[in-house]
């Protein structure tokens, strides 16, 4: 299952990203999302479990935790096709 982290501390590395989610089980991928010109993390990243009950246990023991200080958010994953349209900012 591909879960979305969001509200994260900029100063979280992948590797402590996936030291939290380890603990429920096995963590096949992570992936913070950066600014592709300043290579500053975003605030949000996704974790891939292949277990759906392990990533199921994780998503509600870690939605709404405090980690590095911020409460983060933590869902399931939406394909991209299901995400609302951003509007264009002018």
């Amino acid at each position: 299952m591909n879960i979305y982290v969001g509200n994260m501390s900029y100063g979280i590395t992948e590797d402590v990203l996936r030291d939290i989610f380890s603990k429920f089980g096995e963590v096949t991928s992570v992936s913070i999302i950066k600014d592709k010109y300043s290579g500053q993390s975003k605030g949000f990243g996704f974790v891939e479990m292949p277990k759906q009950s392990e990533a199921e246990e994780a998503i509600k023991a870690l939605n709404e935790s405090e980690v590095k200080g911020r409460n983060i958010k933590v869902n399931q994953a939406r394909p991209k096709e299901d995400r609302p349209k951003r509007r264009a900012r002018y």
